[in-house]
């Protein structure tokens, strides 16, 4: 005879929580929310809040009467969302009855919200899952097909149509979030404690305001574990500090490579650990490598501008270069706007008759702000101008408040993930370097950040002739003729490859474009071992993106080894590695250097 012994369907242990230190716990609690409540209203009464600083109502207002204007087009809309709706409750019910059904619709593969298996297997949460989805898209549908909107206020509306949508998403909350429940059945309710004290933790961090953190910011130590490749700081000025990294090669290219970053982050990017460190990888390469570090400004900088950057941040690198190797001319790289400041370089370079840049690459770097991306949405007039007067206060922009802005670029992973892992699911963050220096936010000069944000992203005079002056000189991109190697990124929310791509069209020298995959960071930080992501290259820079693309190649693996052989074809010429401090600077300290270490909190 069969066994007719069935297994026994899997349970979860449900645990009590230990009631003494249930009881410690809430009064530590207590004292500390109350401590936070006195911080957030301190701080209410030094702050003039505007009612609305993003300027989103007047956004959603022209919204709603366009869609009053158009009731049919809306009625559609809701008709094609109930059938959907009454779809997905005819499938729910025929799975519960065990009938198999396709799901009416689904996540993106790259959505990770939904990955715990609960999402598909649980009738439920598969029911709660597909509902959200259908509501997001009908919203998102309703907001795309509004006629007679402006582009400005279009593209405002669906970005925080999205924000919206995304904070309401069913793993954001307790109840909703099978992952959560079952932890929560498991621990006896401690994940919820133990999310509640991060909570309050991050809250303490920001002084009142919420801070979350990403990743233990205890694990890293700038100079020990990150931003380790062995060098000297051999030159500085109030701006910056100049790092010379120690050759590891017998000989290296006769042309030193200046590497200038933004100064909306730090420039260790490019150095995390030695296995994904370009820096470090350049340098075995046999590249003289000089990096700008720049420094964290406070109020005592306010007045620092664009044209400070250039010159204390390029010209005088250059000056400190010759005098270090006694090469005059070399090879630059600038990084996002780090590669605007090097555009800005070469066009005044130009314009005076020097040619002391030799070459020039832009890693995800904008000249042509035409369609800058989502971050235009945080940039009109009246944002601009509340922006100017909060740094006309402090004489600099708040690093939270860059950090905030970039991070609701990304609001899915740099936002919600965090707060169901660190607040709901109790988890302390994972150890990430590439988090860490995420964290590791910088401040602005307020001159500085207000003339990029109006002539640069708003009027787009970069892009134009003579449309901008620095130092005396009017700035014409089409005077440069140095070859350019221009890095992108497909997936970039930054810096779009296609608006890249039209600033490479405004040089008149031999442009190299080669479109990566991933986005603004992962994209470029890709090293040949890691094994990860192709890049697409074309020969011809056809008149729009769309047609290179179409006539691009798509090679397997890392971008950089193309960028080398790029950069010696130039020009081969070697001659014995130069040892930092063996010129006529001295070294001032190790690298990474101190500028670095000085954190915006």
């Amino acid at each position: 005879m069969a066994d007719q012994t069935q297994p026994k369907p899997e349970t979860t242990a449900f645990r009590l929580a230990d009631p003494e230190e249930l009881g410690r716990t809430m009064t530590d609690i207590a004292q500390r929310s109350q401590r936070i409540v006195q911080e957030w209203l301190r701080r209410q009464g030094e702050e003039t809040p505007h009612p609305d600083p993003l300027n989103i109502g007047s956004a959603f207002l022209e919204m709603t009467a366009r869609l009053i204007a158009n009731p049919v087009r809306l009625m559609h809309a809701q008709l094609g969302f109930w059938q959907d709706y009454m779809t997905l409750w005819q499938n729910t019910t025929r799975r519960i009855l065990g009938i198999d059904s396709k799901p009416v619709i689904e996540p993106s593969p790259s959505d990770r919200r939904f990955k715990h298996e609960d999402w598909n297997a649980n009738e439920v949460f598969d029911f709660i899952k597909q509902s959200y989805l259908l509501s997001a898209r009908f919203v998102q549908d309703v907001v795309k097909q509004t006629e007679g909107l402006s582009p400005e206020t279009s593209r405002k509306v669906d970005f925080y149509s999205r924000q919206f949508i995304d904070a309401m998403s069913p793993s954001n909350f307790l109840l909703t979030n099978p992952e959560v429940l079952r932890k929560t059945a498991e621990t006896g309710g401690e994940n919820l404690l133990r999310g509640l004290n991060n909570l309050l933790a991050d809250l303490e961090r920001g002084r009142g305001r919420l801070k979350v953190k990403m990743t233990d910011m205890e694990a890293f130590r700038i100079g020990e574990n990150i931003a380790v490749t062995p060098g000297k700081v051999i030159h500085q000025n109030s701006l910056r500090q100049l790092i010379q990294y120690t050759p590891t090669t017998k000989t290296t290219l006769k042309r030193p490579l200046l590497i200038i970053p933004p100064w909306i982050n730090k420039f260790y990017i490019l150095d995390l650990r030695p296995r994904n460190s370009f820096i470090n990888w350049a340098v075995s390469q046999g590249h003289t490598v000089f990096v700008v570090s720049w420094a964290n400004p406070d109020e005592t900088l306010a007045e620092k501008g664009f044209e400070d950057y250039l010159q204390e941040g390029v010209l005088d690198s250059l000056d400190a270069i010759e005098a270090a190797t006694g090469e005059r001319e070399i090879n630059a790289i600038g990084y996002c706007l780090g590669g605007t400041l090097l555009g800005c370089s070469l066009a005044y370079l130009a314009a005076r008759g020097e040619e002391r840049i030799r070459s020039a690459t832009f890693f995800v770097s904008m000249l042509d702000f035409r369609e800058s991306g989502e971050i235009n949405v945080f940039i009109d007039e009246e944002q601009i101008s509340l922006l100017e007067e909060k740094m006309s206060k402090r004489g600099y922009l708040e690093a939270e408040e860059m950090a905030t802005t970039f991070n609701m670029l990304r609001a899915n992973d740099l936002i919600w993930s965090f707060v169901v892992n660190n607040y709901l699911l109790g988890n302390e963050p994972f150890p990430f370097d590439l988090l860490y220096w995420n964290s590791d936010s910088t401040r602005m000069p307020a001159k500085m950040h207000s003339f990029y944000l109006r002539n640069m992203y708003r009027e787009n005079l970069l892009a134009k002739p003579g449309g901008i002056s620095l130092l005396g000189v009017p700035i014409d991109l089409s005077r440069v003729t140095v070859p350019a190697y221009f890095l992108s990124t497909r997936e970039d929310h930054i810096a779009p490859w296609q608006t890249t791509y039209y600033g490479a069209r405004l040089l008149r020298g031999p442009v190299h474009f080669v479109l990566a995959a991933s986005g603004h960071i992962a994209g470029v930080v890709n090293a040949p071992g890691s094994g990860k992501y192709s890049h697409w290259m074309n020969d011809t820079l056809a008149d729009t993106p769309e047609q290179w693309l179409e006539g691009a190649a798509e090679i397997a693996g890392s971008w950089w080894p193309d960028w080398q052989r790029w950069i010696t074809r130039l020009d081969a010429t070697e001659v014995k590695a130069r040892v930092p401090g063996k010129g006529k600077l001295k070294p001032i300290e190790d690298a990474p250097g101190s500028y670095v270490k000085v954190q915006a909190n």
